[in-house]
């Protein structure tokens, strides 16, 4: 499967680091994913609803193995667009 990730918001406030929108084979659009820093290290958070319950995941990887797959294009095009960014931007690349 051809993944193809755009990142945006480099340097936001608030718990996302930035977002990304990804497509998938060409046929497939996801946007509004999130790459935010956690207790064990960046992580890519899916686009989601709020209910009176918390929240629920719009879309979502539906195995394990597509989900790491998912996740490394997201978190390398976030680390190559951190790196582009510089030093200066208070971004360092993993």
């Amino acid at each position: 499967m051809n993944i193809n990730v755009q990142i945006r918001g480099l340097n936001q406030n608030g718990p996302a680091l930035a977002h990304a929108t990804v497509e998938l084979d060409g046929c497939f659009v996801i946007r509004d994913m999130r790459i935010v820093e956690g207790k064990n290290g960046l992580f890519l958070g899916m686009p989601a609803w709020k209910t009176e319950n918390g929240y629920m995941d719009v879309c979502f990887p539906r195995t394990k193995e597509f989900r790491e797959k998912l996740t490394e294009a997201v978190l390398t095009a976030y680390r190559a667009a951190a790196e582009k960014e510089g030093p200066e931007s208070g971004l360092e690349a993993e």
